[in-house]
């Protein structure tokens, strides 16, 4: 929290700023080119916060503007961050021991002074040994004065001023349920008393820590499972700890009698951060979510990420209408996540029972979802965990406008014989909706097609409801995935490893495809002017082509292909492949077997699923490279549950911090007071001009930079004066060196013409002084001649017309 009710967070390798009144992301400060892993705000300056990276760098940013001023290249990856008042131009970092695996220390990092923005600092003093890589494994005491840290079930108390290392250990022996080992640490802001959260849910306060015998703690225990975080609050009286239980707890005085709760947080509670002033408190939760809290322990406000989900066995799936991703999220919910928010629009239950967190019971989720083109429509599939008789439904949704939410239409109790393994829409917008039908695929060997019929029971709340009106399947064989042709007037069915044509009108079997050896993995038709191709991937790691026209096959690449997404507004296909523990894309247009874009070691991570999300305008760009980025963004989502896009920009371009950017833009909106400024100024401009008074623009002024900078950056960001001036007074002085070659031309020429034309350039030129000086007092304008011009009226002065007598 900042003092100005600003909320800080880091996320991935950005550090966002939200506002806490209005949830809204206020700025998104890139620059880190890893993972953030720890922010502070400066405490000699709380409108500046120092970030820490695993890319090995610590930044200082003005995030009011979001500007950055200045980057420490420190050389080694930096797992946690901490700042203190109390050490001036060092900051403290948890960094890899060298030659040691899995071993961490915390050192002292002296900060550099200088002029430039890029600067290193490799002075490095090591605090401690064998402390924990987690944030939460390190706390400061009051003032600076030591440092405590936990790993196992060892503390460990270094005192600064004294040099002293005190180490405390509990026993590692787990009896009637307790274990000692330390989860989280925090100190008292005013007192000398260490707060430690353990697995077993109990919390140890910590005191006469100086001595390393006569020390005591006493125990608060309420938590039945590990205590993920504690918190002071700003003056010591309240002690604030969270865990699975989803639920905050509030301490006072010490007292296992005297405490508060703030349950049903919604999942469990992984960080506690209070504001500077007390007022505000803030959890994150492990699906993603920010709580913010107020002092009196009640809940304030919500800012909801992409939820994490145990397993996204819906895909990732682009909701036509309002162009957000959705996918599982909390237990039997969607979550509807905005791209351009980078925030949950809202979560749809679909499952509708209370879900019970308990290891090994078996519970229906989601694990299936698809859209009408016009996202008027939605079907989802919920089935229970059950293996070899899982208890199905099918479940239709319809769009209301008025209510602004999906509301359900038709429950279809066990639709097929075994698990569903794919579905799909056709909708095509000219036969209106009577083309609309689903096709869902399953384990027990058929497609079934769905239609909409006129609901004739009198007491139904809606006009229509859905009904199969087709079953088909192909010698028995599991039917695995079906997707429709960009006119709907086909349908593709695979059957392990072999590919059907069906005519979706008629529901005749057209023509069949097989590449053996291999089940068919994912299959796709080609769009625009690929429309006549069918693409298919085998789990044998080949990718094959099909002609419609020919039914043949075009061409085949081995490649293990284990995502393949069409572009709904263009030719293009992405395909990701994973091998040797690597990801990488190609994306290709169905009638060129060569690949468009190749990008080999994507992530390290396995991808999973993918997503084209159409753009709202084409994005402009420079590199053919990145044209087939120009009308949709590509999501991925690896085994972790990180979402990543591609970007079109080079990795300087998105590392370029805006402090180099620091000349206003003409195009951003005035302020009142420029306005009135501006039109003053015109006036008297204009005032100028009609008294006779020469206007005049200094373009060397306006063009320079260097004022731009001193006159548009932040006067707290600034350097000194002294280091400006030079820099200012250089940028006001005009260059000989400007000249162009006609002006050096015109100026050799007019230097050998200056004897003979001495005397006459001495009369024109007291001349023209002449009559400005009577028209300057007439309110006149001269019309004063170039050089160039002036060259010119000597040359034909000088010419001979004697030959015009002849005439």
């Amino acid at each position: 929290f900042s003092p100005r009710r600003y909320l800080l967070c880091a996320s991935g390798d950005f550090v966002k700023v939200y506002s806490v009144n209005t949830e809204e992301t206020l700025r998104l400060m890139s620059g880190h080119a890893d993972l953030v892993t720890g922010i502070q705000l400066n405490p000699h300056n709380h409108m500046q916060l120092y970030s820490s990276s695993l890319d090995g760098t610590i930044k200082l940013w003005d995030f009011m503007d979001g500007i950055l001023i200045k980057t420490f290249s420190v050389g080694s990856q930096l797992l946690a961050l901490y700042t203190l008042a109390s050490a001036e131009d060092s900051v403290f970092v948890v960094i890899p021991k060298k030659g040691e695996r899995d071993t961490f220390q915390l050192v002292s990092v002296k900060l550099t002074k200088g002029a430039g923005q890029d600067l290193e600092s490799k002075e490095l003093s090591v605090v401690l040994d064998g402390v924990g890589a987690s944030m939460k494994h390190i706390a400061f005491g009051r003032e600076g004065a030591y440092v405590a840290s936990v790993k196992g079930v060892n503390l460990q108390v270094y005192f600064f001023k004294r040099k002293l290392l005190n180490r405390f250990s509990l026993s590692t022996l787990k009896t009637k349920g307790g274990d000692n080992r330390f989860s989280c640490v925090v100190c008292h802001p005013t007192e000398d008393c260490i707060a430690t959260g353990h697995a077993d849910g109990k919390i140890r306060l910590w005191r006469n820590f100086h001595h390393k015998k006569e020390y005591t703690y006493s125990t608060l225990h309420w938590h039945h499972d590990i205590v993920m975080d504690l918190a002071f609050s700003m003056e010591g009286t309240r002690l604030l700890s969270g865990g699975v239980e989803s639920v905050l707890v509030q301490w006072h005085n010490e007292s296992s009698c005297q405490k508060d709760f703030l349950p049903r947080l919604g999942s469990p509670i992984e960080y506690i951060s209070m504001s500077s002033d007390g007022a505000l408190c803030c959890t994150l939760h492990t699906d993603n979510r920010i709580t913010i809290i107020n002092s009196n322990l009640r809940f304030s406000r919500s800012i909801q990420g992409l939820i994490k989900s145990r397993d996204v066995k819906t895909g990732l799936v682009v909701d036509p209408r309002t162009k957000a991703l959705v996918l599982n999220g909390e237990p039997g919910h969607l979550q509807f996540y905005s791209l351009q928010s980078d925030q949950q629009l809202f979560s749809l239950d679909i499952v509708q029972r209370q879900y019970i967190h308990e290891a090994g019971l078996k519970q229906s989720d989601l694990v299936k979802v698809a859209f009408s083109a016009q996202g008027t429509w939605l079907a989802t599939v919920e089935e229970s965990e059950e293996v070899t008789d899982p208890e199905l439904q099918l479940k239709l949704w319809f769009y209301h406008e008025e209510a602004q939410s999906f509301q359900l239409n038709t429950r279809i109790n066990t639709p097929h014989d075994n698990h569903i393994t794919d579905m799909c829409f056709r909708d095509m917008d000219e036969l209106g909706d009577d083309s609309l039908i689903l096709v869902t695929t399953g384990r027990d060997c058929v497609f079934k097609v769905w239609v909409m019929v006129e609901d004739t029971d009198p007491e139904a709340q809606q006009s229509v409801s859905w009904t199969c009106d087709f079953v088909g399947s192909y010698h028995n064989y599991q039917a695995t995935n079906c997707c429709f042709s960009e006119d709907g007037s086909l349908l593709a069915v695979s059957f392990e490893e072999t590919v059907t044509v069906w005519d979706s009108l008629t529901w005749d079997l057209k023509c069949t495809f097989c590449h053996p050896p291999g089940n068919i993995r994912k299959i796709c038709f080609g769009r625009l002017t690929c429309s006549k191709y069918l693409i298919g991937a085998t789990d044998y790691g080949f990718l094959c082509c099909w002609n419609l026209l020919t039914c043949a096959l075009e061409w085949s690449a081995h490649l293990n292909v284990v995502v393949l997404q069409p572009d709904p507004v263009s030719e293009h296909i992405a395909a990701v492949s994973w091998l040797s523990k690597e990801s990488s894309l190609f994306v290709f247009k169905p009638n060129e077997p060569r690949p468009v874009y190749i990008q080999r070691n994507l992530c390290k991570e396995k991808i999973l699923l993918a997503a084209f999300v159409p753009r709202d305008e084409p994005e402009m760009t420079s590199s053919e490279k990145y044209l087939w980025l120009r009308k949709s963004q590509l999501f991925f989502l690896t085994d972790t549950q990180e979402l990543m896009t591609l970007s079109t920009k080079s990795l300087e371009e998105r590392l370029t911090p805006s402090s180099k950017q620091l000349a206003v833009e003409e195009s951003l909106p005035v302020t009142p007071f420029s306005l009135l400024l501006g039109k003053h100024r015109h006036q008297q401009a204009q005032e100028d001009i009609d008294l006779g008074k020469p206007v005049v623009h200094n373009k060397q002024e306006q063009a320079s930079p260097a004022v731009k900078e001193l006159l548009h950056t932040p006067a707290h960001v600034l350097p000194s004066a002294s280091f400006l001036c030079t820099i200012f007074i250089n940028s006001l002085l005009i260059s000989k060196e400007n000249k162009s070659s006609e002006e050096v031309a015109d100026e050799v020429e007019m230097e050998s013409e200056k004897a003979e034309d001495d005397s006459d350039e001495e009369d024109v030129t007291a001349m023209e002084q002449e009559d400005t000086s009577h028209m300057e007092l007439l309110g006149e304008m001269t019309c004063k001649l170039s050089k160039s011009q002036e060259k010119e009226l000597r040359k034909i002065r000088k010419m001979d017309y004697s030959w015009i007598s002849a005439f």
